[in-house]
């Protein structure tokens, strides 16, 4: 993000472009200027655009890009189609900071590639223009002062998709497992995924959507986020047995000697009484070698 009359430069790195990731990036450059610009330059991206309509037309906003713009008190300005060079002073800030901060450097974690922005910010900062000709800083003293002010509280923005419930009273989403309460769902039933930067909560479908479990949004595939104490409930193998006797309540207790008794060969085959263990999926996971798979969700 940059501000228009200075240049003034912010930039953040992500390993998502989903929605929740997108307006938080927004919420991090808001706390970075100290306020919010009057309007906001996009290109037509998903995250801002519902669909795609004819020049001429109204564009129609999505509606999270929106109830977030009404939020913060901001005006969303949507450039025609293919026309970049309507925000070419963040776009050629792009470049910029690819040449000066990630160029012939290599780095292993977010924080790392942060850190290295906000170094060279003040480097940047310290420049004339080539544009106004004037320090970038010295120019963005009334550019921060002419942001409004931040609301008393943030917005949170979510990403929502409907997903059903497995047998197993779990849910996928990105390659990854959430569980639910086995005692508040049933195999097949439809819920609701709200999905955050940082958390994932499973919501029932209908007139009243209760919130049915709230996990940490998984880091990337097989990350799967599993709270055993929602498996209660759920078969556990203590009804499955068998019996060569016949134990119909009616019928009174055998004598010993009248019916002989069953060779222990006939037992072990019944598998009396055998405890069925639960094992969390993830093992599975691990004896196929699939632990560490992948990339980031």
């Amino acid at each position: 993000m940059t501000l228009s009359y200075s240049r003034d430069p912010f930039c953040c790195f992500t390993t998502s472009l989903d929605l929740a990731t997108f307006w938080g990036c927004h919420q991090r450059a808001f706390a970075h200027f100290g306020g919010v610009p009057g309007s906001i330059v996009y290109d037509r991206t998903k995250t801002v655009v519902r669909r795609h309509v004819a020049p001429g037309h109204a564009v129609p906003l999505h509606p999270e890009a929106a109830a977030f713009a009404e939020h913060y008190g901001f005006a969303v300005d949507v450039l025609a189609a293919r026309r970049p060079q309507g925000k070419g002073r963040v776009e050629r800030q792009v470049l910029i900071v690819r040449e000066h901060v990630l160029a012939g450097r290599a780095f292993s974690s977010l924080d790392e590639l942060a850190a290295a922005f906000h170094a060279w910010l003040p480097i940047r900062r310290g420049q004339v223009h080539r544009t106004h000709g004037q320090v970038i800083a010295a120019r963005a003293e009334p550019d921060r002062a002419a942001l409004q002010p931040l609301p008393a509280a943030g917005y949170q923005v979510v990403d929502r998709h409907l997903r059903r419930v497995g047998k197993d009273c779990l849910v996928s989403f990105e390659s990854s497992r959430y569980s639910v309460p086995a005692a508040l769902v049933t195999a097949g039933m439809t819920v609701e995924l709200r999905v955050g930067p940082d958390t994932l909560a499973v919501h029932a479908t209908g007139a009243e959507p209760a919130l049915l479990a709230e996990h940490r949004r998984a880091r990337g595939r097989g990350d799967d986020q599993i709270d055993l104490a929602h498996w209660d409930g759920l078969p556990d193998g203590s009804t499955r047995r068998t019996t060569t006797r016949d134990e119909t309540p009616a019928l009174p207790e055998p004598v010993d000697d009248a019916e002989p008794a069953a060779p222990p060969v006939l037992l072990e085959r019944a598998g009396l009484a055998v405890p069925v263990a639960r094992r969390d999926p993830r093992v599975y996971d691990q004896a196929a070698g699939l632990t560490g798979v992948g990339g980031a969700a």
